[in-house]
């Protein structure tokens, strides 16, 4: 075998993609949250080991990282993708709704990093993040600033961290994905706080079911995430995709210009 990685968020999209790459000659610890996953990544390969995560329950961490840290004395990488999407305007979103964005898309991350942080000595994590880890996009706020967040505490880490463990950030633009469709659902049961606010959150909802079927193949951050665990010192950070390149580009700007272009697209967009 080549390489031992931990892959979260494998049971679909990005995940179950790599997974699937990478399965034949690595061993891979593969997360899922749903138990009808578990059965369905075994019968991939014998090299896959799921494992029950989710990340608003921290006991289902510590049982997950316990049984990683049994199997096995090194993880060659830890690949984190496991992720949420909390929609809506800020002065209606539930506290709690921003609670669970952040557990999931930032302290589930960072609670499963710490535990297996030993066993990554000379390693890599690679974080899945998203290009709104550039800037605000309305009405997604809670997920931009997760992912802003997430950026900046793995960047610490990198820093600090005294055992030769690379990180990489991989930035994606609008990806083919079942994101969008569970955001959808878990989105849709606020939708009548959001009062004079439901036109744009209608363009968010319609826009998010668009974002299925019109985005980039998760193949293509696939051979992003491989291509950056290949290189023995690899970039920081990727972008894949031309739309997340722009949101790069504009994060440069001072932020009151940046603010006019997203209300000239909101009225452009928003009838």
């Amino acid at each position: 075998m080549n390489k031992t990685y931990v892959i979260t968020g494998s049971a679909s999209g990005i995940g179950r993609a790599l997974l699937e790459r990478l399965a034949k000659n690595n061993v891979i610890f593969a997360g899922y949250r749903k138990d009808e996953h578990k059965s369905e990544l075994k019968s991939i390969s014998d090299n896959i080991y799921p494992f029950y995560v989710d990340y608003t329950k921290p006991d289902t961490i510590k049982a997950a990282s316990l049984y990683i840290l049994e199997q096995t004395d090194k993880i060659d990488t830890l690949v984190n993708i496991a992720g949420c999407v909390v929609a809506g305007p800020v002065e209606n979103i539930d506290i709690d709704e921003i609670r669970r964005q952040f557990d999931v898309n930032v302290f589930g991350h960072l609670d499963f990093t710490q535990r297996l942080i030993n066993k990554l000595e000379g390693g890599k994590i690679i974080n899945v993040s998203s290009m709104a880890s550039f800037g605000i996009f309305p009405f997604i706020s809670p997920y931009c600033a997760s992912k802003r967040c997430l950026d900046m505490f793995f960047n610490s880490l990198l820093i600090e961290n005294k055992k030769d463990i690379k990180i990489i950030s991989i930035k994606p633009g609008v990806i083919k994905t079942p994101l969008w469709e569970k955001s959808v659902k878990e989105n849709s049961k606020y939708f009548d706080r959001f009062g004079e606010y439901s036109k744009e959150m209608k363009f968010v909802l319609e826009n998010a079911k668009k974002n299925e079927t019109r985005g980039l193949s998760v193949n293509k951050v696939v051979d992003t995430i491989i291509k950056a665990d290949s290189i023995a010192n690899p970039k920081l950070s990727y972008t894949v995709g031309k739309d997340a390149f722009a949101a790069k580009i504009i994060s440069i700007f001072p932020q009151s210009v940046i603010n006019k272009i997203i209300k000239i697209g909101i009225k452009l967009r928003i009838h």
